[in-house]
Order: C-alpha cells, then sequence, then structure tokens
C-alpha cells in the first residue's frame, strides 16, 4: 500500500463514526529569526503567536469530557510556557530547529500529545477507566493505532490574525 493511500485509510478510520472535539486558544508573545530566510524574515522580530489545540475523542470521560479545559490548559502552558518573552531561537528545540510557525506547530503537537496520553491515561486509572459511550464502538483506534479515547487531531499557530500554520498527522 502507498503511503498515500495509507495515509487516506487512516484518515477517513478516523473520522468514521460519532465524534467529539474541542479545542481551546493560547497565546504568547516572543522574537524570532528564521535561519536561512531572505525575505526580511531572518531578521529579529516578534509576534503575538496564538496557538489553538484541537483534541478528539470517540467518547467522552465519566463527567462527560473530551478533556476538562482546565487539565488542557495545563498541559499547553507546560509545553508554551519556556516559549513566553523570549527569542525562540535561543530555546531548546529551536536553538537548532528554525523556527517557522510550521516547525513550531509540529513541536506542539508532539509536545501536547505525550502529556495528553499520559493525563488520559492517569485519568481513566482514577475513574476506573469509566467513560461514557456514545454510540458506535467504544474500542476504536485513534489515528496513531491503538485504542485512546482521546488524541490532539490538529495544531494550528497564528502569527498574525491572517497568518497560521497548522499541523495535523
Amino acid at each position: 500500500m502507498s503511503r498515500r493511500t495509507g495515509l487516506e485509510s487512516r484518515r477517513r478510520q478516523d473520522r468514521a463514526g460519532p465524534m467529539h472535539t474541542i479545542f481551546k486558544d493560547f497565546s504568547f508573545a516572543a522574537a524570532h529569526a528564521i535561519r536561512g530566510h531572505t525575505r526580511g524574515c531572518e531578521n529579529l522580530h516578534g509576534h503575538n503567536y496564538r496557538v489553538r489545540v484541537h483534541l478528539r475523542a470517540r467518547r467522552l470521560d465519566a463527567l462527560g469530557m473530551v478533556l476538562d479545559f482546565a487539565d488542557l490548559k495545563a498541559i499547553v502552558q507546560d509545553v508554551l510556557g519556556p516559549f513566553d518573552h523570549r527569542v525562540l531561537n535561543e530555546v531548546p528545540p529551536f536553538d537548532e530547529r528554525n523556527t517557522t510557525a510550521e516547525l513550531l506547530a509540529q513541536y506542539v503537537y508532539d509536545e501536547v500529545s505525550k502529556r495528553v496520553s499520559a493525563a488520559a491515561a492517569e485519568a481513566g486509572s482514577e475513574q476506573g477507566g469509566r467513560a461514557v459511550e456514545v454510540s458506535g464502538e467504544s474500542g476504536a483506534a485513534g489515528p496513531q493505532g491503538g485504542n485512546r479515547r482521546i488524541w490532539v487531531a490538529r495544531v494550528e499557530v497564528w502569527e498574525n490574525d491572517t497568518s497560521c500554520a497548522a499541523y495535523e498527522p
């Protein structure tokens, strides 16, 4: 199976059946310079970034939530906090990786995904693994496989009101 066909099949599977999606916006101010750019962005400049994190679940937790917004806030603040009022080029991993909105979106996606999986597993064990079922299969696989109830579906990084980069697997 070609990579493209596999991705299309996985995306169809991910969207099959009932789904709940939440998202929350976050902001931080930072400066950066894009290494190798030749149209002005190689110079140090700043943005008031807006980051939007989308979570998706096939079934809700025992309280009827995808994830409590306060928990999502704590997770994302843990990821974005080190960047606030800093020069991104000086903060790992962007001291080595370029500071484009695209790469920032991918980084946030990866880091939030790790923490959401851990938080969901912890919440499930505290609640005895109970979840409010929605119609459809309760054990359906998330986008990266496995039987995860919740996953990060998309991360958007806005440099301003009209410029956004998004990452979704």
